[in-house]
């Protein structure tokens, strides 16, 4: 089975999708061997990204500098690294 997360070297890495101008922002779940995040932010100069760390960091009960995108800046598939972060903490998300 394809996980969306996996152990790295400074914490969980998780794969991500996002999905700009939604209505509705938040985690949505697993789709695929993606976590599916919506958020209200265009994809304009930084702005979903932005958006993007403070979702996770919220859900995650972390502060915004333990989530740092670590590939996929520029496209809506990313990978996301979350220092501190043990993957078992990860499984209510799905």
């Amino acid at each position: 089975m394809v996980s969306w997360y996996r152990e790295g070297n400074r914490g969980t890495i998780i794969k991500v999708k996002v999905i700009p101008r939604s209505s509705k922002p938040g985690v949505q779940g697993v789709e695929g061997e993606y976590l599916k995040v919506r958020l209200k932010s265009p994809p304009v100069e930084g702005k979903a990204n932005r958006e993007l760390v403070e979702v996770l960091a919220k859900v995650l009960g972390v502060s915004k500098g333990q989530v740092e995108i670590i590939r996929g800046v520029k496209g809506r598939v990313k990978e996301v690294m979350l220092s501190g972060v043990r993957p078992e903490e990860l499984e209510d998300l799905a």
